[in-house]
């Protein structure tokens, strides 16, 4: 079975490169992007303005290939990727939960930008809590590692080896 996207936009955002990033949307509290649609999608858009965030998904197109196993940001120890938010997975989907600031035209304004220059955008949801939000919620290994500080670095850059 062969299944191909197609971008419906790209993300601006101010990092060129991964090293220093945010490794999440929370982490990256007012830090601006946004996302250009291309002009066919813009209608698409419509009635977005009403929500206070959006759910972005992306190519991670600067990601390269999968392992099964990595050492995420916040630990040191290997993690089965599917337990994990790396962009090193066999389909390099990025999942963004942004805060909406406008939309204009074909241009759409966020906050809490995670992504880096260029990236394609291939879908945009609005984020409804009551579709989205969850009781009874376990964290895993996460449990003690999110309380660590921790940027993005090149670990999964599709340009270093290490």
């Amino acid at each position: 079975m062969k299944i191909v996207y197609r971008p419906i936009g790209i993300v601006r955002s101010p990092f060129s490169e991964a090293e220093g990033m945010p490794i999440q949307p929370s982490r990256a509290r007012g830090i601006r992007g946004t996302v250009e649609l291309q002009p066919e999608y813009a209608e698409g858009l419509e009635d977005l303005e009403g929500f206070s965030h959006a759910v972005l998904l992306c190519h991670l197109h600067r990601s390269r290939g999968f392992a099964l196993k990595v050492v995420p940001f916040l630990d040191d120890t290997p993690r089965g990727v599917f337990a994990t938010r790396a962009p090193r997975r066999p389909n390099p989907i990025g999942l963004s939960v942004v805060r909406l600031v406008s939309v204009e035209g074909n241009r759409l304004s966020f906050e809490g930008v995670d992504l880096i220059d260029g990236t394609p955008v291939l879908d945009i949801k609005p984020y409804v809590p009551e579709f989205d939000e969850r009781e009874e919620i376990r964290l895993g290994w996460l449990e003690e590692a999110r309380r660590r500080e921790a940027l993005s670095d090149t670990r999964f850059d599709r340009d270093n080896d290490g």
